[in-house]
């Protein structure tokens, strides 16, 4: 599958293979993906390279073959037929809040408040510090929460070590904004040169009236939300924002930890101001039914985007027979009202008033009288005309003489 020009803006002028792009195999594992992925874009990343335009291109066709790999469905499509069977169109890209100028970061603010899902990515400098472990690190012991508020595009890390015990029973990792404010959870994994490579990241999403984020290490597959997937799609398709809305289910890639001290850090991903949290960690020993729970609603929702799959199928089918069948009606009706209109004027066409007017018509067009025939004797015979006066006349004062001797007798 060689390189093919691309169209749109966002992405790169030519398209390369996304496995050549990243440096993996096409066998390779989500996380071997997503570690490739995060070691090339802090190599290209705009903030370190400022003067070096190429590097911006590289990082843009980095993000671009990530945003190809990192998702099943469109891995497994251009598996089977390369670029042809991808729209362009609607590949969701990262934008780093931090690269883009205060105007461009006024309009993504402003999308965003409309409900338009926004990717960022995380500031090249924080990955950078966690990569060569000169950040400061707080203690977050099992069982206990920390408030405090971040920078926008900084970071506060925590370090949470667990026992055996703990860790086979399974860890929670939750953060949560009064406030609403938008923030990344990361997870960073020991790197082999003594620093934190970043292995996992969780949007906030909104729930209620807060803002939360989660990382669950259970031991059995669990779910996170990616509401940016097929967002311009279901933008374009108002529908689609139904039947494609657990299409953002994405699987952790980390089921487990192991004991020790794990690093996870905060991001603050607001536009302009700073993002207040509460970050918590606690072991689920004490929450096995929750835990339960849990992982049967997480079946129950897999079984449900299958079936939502299989059912828009149907609907579509089904709303294009509607569609169909309701411009035959229109039609239909159309027609039916066109014949009666037909019959309507072929009804009018019985008329006497039509005959006498083309009548009249041809003898004013001949410069003879209107008059119907008969007219010229009566008036030439005024005795007749007379004599019928009298029988009128004649007729009223009978009828009239005939009320009053009813009357008469009435009075009697």
């Amino acid at each position: 599958m060689g390189s093919k020009k691309m169209e749109g803006s966002s992405a790169p002028i030519i398209r390369r293979d996304p496995y050549e792009v990243l440096c993996v195999s096409r066998d390779s594992s989500d996380q071997e993906i997503k570690t490739a992925y995060r070691k090339l874009a802090l190599k290209y990343h705009p903030d370190k390279n400022v003067s070096n335009p190429e590097a911006a291109e590289l990082f843009k066709e980095v993000a671009y073959s990530y945003s190809i790999l990192s998702d099943p469905e469109k891995r497994r499509q251009y598996d089977n037929a390369g670029f042809e069977a991808i729209d362009a169109e609607g590949m969701d890209m990262e934008i780093d809040l931090s690269n883009l100028g205060t105007v461009n970061t006024m309009f993504a603010a402003l999308f965003s408040k409309l409900g338009v899902p926004i990717k960022t990515t995380i500031s090249a400098n924080v990955l950078e510090e966690a990569l060569s472990g000169t950040v400061t690190v707080r203690p977050l012991p099992i069982g206990t929460s920390v408030s405090g508020k971040v920078e926008k595009q900084c970071a506060h890390f925590f370090g949470v070590t667990i026992n055996d015990q703990q860790a086979e029973a399974g860890i929670v990792v939750r953060v949560t904004s009064t406030a609403q404010s938008k923030f990344k959870l990361l997870y960073f994994e020991q790197d082999t040169n003594g620093g934190y490579g970043l292995a996992l990241q969780e949007d906030s999403e909104k729930t209620g009236k807060v803002t939360s984020a989660g990382m669950y290490f259970l031991h059995f597959q669990v779910y996170r939300m990616d509401s940016t997937v097929n967002a311009l799609a279901m933008a374009k398709d108002p529908e689609a924002a139904f039947f494609k809305r657990l299409e953002g289910l994405q699987p952790c890639e980390v089921l487990e930890l192991k004991a020790g001290t794990h690093i996870f850090a905060v991001y603050g991903d607001n536009f302009f101001k700073t993002a207040a949290y509460t970050i918590e960690a606690l072991c689920v020993k004490t929450y096995e039914d929750t835990t339960e729970k849990l992982k049967d609603i997480e079946a129950q929702i897999l079984r449900k985007r299958t079936e939502l799959r299989e059912f828009e199928i149907e609907y579509r089918k089904a709303l294009q027979r509607f569609q169909e069948v309701t411009n035959r009606y229109s039609q239909e009706k159309q027609s039916v009202d066109e014949l009666l209109k037909q019959r309507d004027s072929i009804h009018s066409s019985f008329t006497v008033t039509k005959t006498v007017g083309s009548i009249s018509a041809n003898n004013l067009s001949n410069g003879s009288s209107s008059k119907v025939p008969g007219e010229d004797s009566r008036a030439e015979s005024p005795a007749e005309d007379g004599g019928s006066d009298g029988k009128d006349k004649s007729a009223k004062k009978k009828w009239f003489n005939l009320n009053l001797k009813g009357s008469d007798k009435k009075l009697g």
